[in-house]
């Protein structure tokens, strides 16, 4: 019997435990940043992922050789509906965690939302939350999207929460309760040429084996029996094969997040009459983009029609925004 003659790193990172299938389509967003800006606003955005294209642009990043010059980025174009305020809800914090002390919805809400829960709010709840605000420690913004609002088929909306960015509690409930049951653009919230983190549930790939999952070596020619399995599963003591090693297992259908995605585009359909970002016959399992979207550099985490929610940056690396300058956008 033989055994490895020199150490290599381990295969697979550990961070990533556990690789199992994620639990919702919809992912979550477990942090959001604090910014203590003068005007109040929503700190996240939703949206569907209709496809990649390239967009040529001029790089500007200072202090690198391609400064000045043409560069090609690989892009991603996510359709954002606009997101409908149908509530209000509270939190406060003690010794015990997070709890939620009040809800208030808007009068009028989605006619497609009875689909996902019964929303109702007394004719006192804006009295009650305001005598609650008090010992309120955060509010946020219950939001919904729908997809049949850009021709997708579903017509169950997704509803979540999004933070709020304010002075205190008390600034953040005004601005909540003044956009209660409108409707909010994907201009109100981002703007181009910043930085965003975008929240996604990756494409399954079903069972792998340890050499596709994990990227471990295939053994040698007559070393043993088998080639695409793990040479050994741990050592004799303990008697257990410990979490650390390869094992076969789900890949793919993992929530990720992509952190400081830039944008590059944002149409707004009261200002653009078409929309040329789409190509011939549409985008590819999607079809055409109706409405608003933005265009982010670089990949984003699913597959077409996959719901994403994109977040203000919480690794902010510059606080100043410059808009990046668009040569062309190549569509194909």
């Amino acid at each position: 019997m033989g055994h490895r003659k020199y150490s290599a790193p381990r295969r697979g990172s550990i961070a990533f435990r556990p690789r199992a299938r994620a639990k919702s389509l919809e992912a979550r967003v477990r942090t959001w940043p604090q910014l203590a800006a003068e005007k109040s606003s929503l700190l996240g955005f939703a949206g569907f992922k209709a496809g990649g294209i390239q967009i040529l642009t001029v790089d500007d990043r200072e202090k690198t050789p391609n400064f000045g010059k043409q560069l090609l980025n690989a892009a991603t174009v996510i359709a954002t509906p606009p997101m409908r305020i149908i509530g209000i809800r509270g939190y406060k914090h003690d010794l015990y965690g997070q709890h939620a002390i009040f809800d208030v919805y808007a009068k009028d809400l989605p006619k497609e939302l009875p689909r996902k829960f019964d929303a109702k709010s007394k004719d006192d709840g804006l009295s009650k939350a305001e005598s609650l605000l008090d010992g309120a420690s955060d509010v946020m913004a219950v939001v919904a999207v729908s997809p049949n609002s850009i021709g997708l088929a579903q017509k169950v909306p997704f509803v979540f929460e999004v933070a709020v960015s304010g002075e205190n509690v008390r600034s953040q409930y005004d601005y909540v309760r003044s956009i209660l049951g409108k409707e909010i653009k994907i201009t109100d919230v981002f703007q181009i040429g910043q930085n965003i983190d975008v929240f996604g549930i990756t494409r399954g790939k079903g069972i792998e084996g340890p050499i596709t999952r994990f990227g471990v070596k295939r053994k040698q020619h007559k070393s043993r029996k088998s080639v695409r399995a793990v040479g050994t599963l741990g050592p004799i003591s303990p008697a257990v094969v410990m979490y650390t090693v390869a094992r076969q297992g789900q890949r793919g259908f993992h929530q990720r997040t992509e952190y400081n995605k830039r944008i590059l585009v944002i149409s707004n359909t009261d200002k653009d009459a078409e929309n040329s970002i789409n190509p011939s016959g549409g985008f590819k399992h999607f079809g055409l983009v109706r409405g608003d979207y933005i265009v982010v550099r670089g990949s984003v985490p699913g597959v077409p029609k996959r719901f994403v929610k994109m977040r203000q940056p919480i690794r902010a690396v510059s606080k100043k925004v410059v808009e990046p300058k668009v040569l062309e956008v190549v569509v194909r």
